[in-house]
């Protein structure tokens, strides 16, 4: 059964809650989850005037194909109240996939490996956690690798789990 590393973040309403919510939504409609990482806070990335993130990654084990699983996690990030109004504009729930097994998939709704992963400490900190030796498909390199050569200067805070 193939594996996928999803990211979460919110930075609206409770978040913590809204997290621990999409996790539970996701085992029912996504797959099992085999491992959750801690909590980390970060400010925001793209539009910086808003709230700060919680950030999550989350393994699963799924029988979805990648397009199917992404309609699973649009239908949990809808379920949690998300709108989309503008990009990276503040949210109740964002469900990113990260990886899916060794896949490289470039459609117009869909990238895996999601293409900005290498450059954002906010994404690379929770999946380290929990898949430090996965290799990047495209890449080449371990995450905790990519962790280490990320310019991101972000703060990324562990807060929680």
């Amino acid at each position: 059964m193939p594996t996928a590393y999803l990211l979460l973040g919110s930075n609206l309403g409770d978040r913590a809650a809204i997290l621990h919510a999409a996790v539970q939504t996701l085992a029912v409609t996504a797959g099992a989850i085999t491992a959750v990482s801690a909590l980390y806070e970060t400010a925001a990335w793209g539009l910086t005037d808003q709230p700060a993130y919680l950030n999550q990654a989350v393994r699963l084990a799924t029988s979805l194909t990648p397009e199917a699983l992404l309609t699973a996690c649009l239908a949990t990030e809808q379920q949690a109240g998300r709108t989309r109004r503008i990009r990276w504009d503040a949210r109740t729930l964002d469900v990113d996939i990260l990886l899916y097994d060794d896949v490289i998939l470039n459609l117009p709704q869909l990238q895996i490996p999601h293409p900005r992963l290498p450059e954002r400490r906010f994404a690379l900190v929770p999946l380290a956690e929990i898949a430090a030796g996965v290799v990047h498909p495209g890449l080449g390199r371990t995450v905790a690798e990519l962790l280490a050569g990320c310019a991101d200067e972000l703060a990324v805070r562990r807060v929680a789990g």
